[in-house]
Parts: C-alpha cells; sequence; structure tokens
C-alpha cells in the first residue's frame, strides 16, 4: 500500500518540506528544508537570504515563486540535486523522523500533492512524484548507513 503524506499534522506530515525540521547546510540554519530549497533558486543574492528569514514555509515558498527575483539559470537541471541534498539532511540529523521513514519499509512514498505534478502525484495520479521518489532514495541511503 502506497503511503500519501501532504499536511505536515498527518502522520506522515515530517515527509513534507514544510515539516519544522530545520537543518543547517551551507554553513546557514534553516528553519525548514523549504526555506533550503526556495533560497537555492538566488545563490548568493540577498534573496537568498530573505527567504532564509521567512516566517513561514509558506512565505518562503510563496516568495521563492516570485519571479520578480533572479532564477539561476541553472535551475532546472540542479533542482533535483538540491531537494536531495536538503531531505538526506534533514533525515540524517532528526533520528525521530528518521525512524518513521525507515518504518515505511519498502512501500511507495506519494506527496499527494494535488496542484503539483513535478514533485507530487497531481490530481490524477499521473504527476512524477518527484518528492516522494527522493525520499525513497534517501531511505535506502539511510538504511544502508552512508
Amino acid at each position: 500500500m502506497p503511503i500519501y503524506f501532504y499536511t505536515t499534522s498527518s502522520e506522515y506530515g515530517s515527509f513534507s518540506n514544510f515539516s519544522r525540521h530545520g537543518v543547517e547546510l551551507d554553513g546557514e540554519y534553516w528553519l525548514t528544508t523549504e526555506h533550503y530549497f526556495q533560497a537555492q533558486k538566488f545563490p548568493q543574492t540577498e534573496h537568498c537570504d530573505q527567504i532564509r528569514q521567512a516566517k513561514t514555509p509558506k512565505d518562503a515558498a510563496k516568495m521563492g515563486r516570485e519571479r520578480t527575483r533572479p532564477l539561476r539559470q541553472d535551475w532546472e537541471q540542479v533542482k533535483d540535486d538540491i531537494m536531495r541534498k536538503a531531505v538526506l539532511c534533514k533525515f540524517k540529523t532528526h533520528a525521530d523522523i528518521r525512524e518513521i521513514l525507515l518504518a515505511t519499509g519498502d512501500e511507495e512514498i506519494v506527496e499527494n500533492a494535488p496542484g503539483d505534478y513535478y514533485w507530487g502525484c497531481g490530481k490524477d495520479g499521473s504527476g512524477k512524484n518527484m518528492l516522494g521518489q527522493i525520499l525513497m532514495e534517501v531511505r535506502e541511503i539511510l538504511r544502508k548507513g552512508t
């Protein structure tokens, strides 16, 4: 049975990038992996720091999607690796949620995001579910202890 997640209040809410599990990456502390991910669209700019300091992950996401900000040229090429780095760091940092992820065994993990056909499964289930794919990759990495 696939494991679906979306909201942070659900059983697998810690799988969401909005979950309040801070990470230290690139020499900075990030309130959520969403903050880190969105900020990486604008490395070495004031936009990056503004997003890092956003009060909520929702605010960080909104800021990261503002096309008035100068999106890095290689974003489409690097976004999956940035997400992978953030998610791996989150589950390496927090033992409690690492146990939840490892306890999913070999089940498929799906971000049940109706409006997102890239990171989630989309409204009709035809999305790429890249966040779910990355969570399953991270689960495998943690299982191997590397």
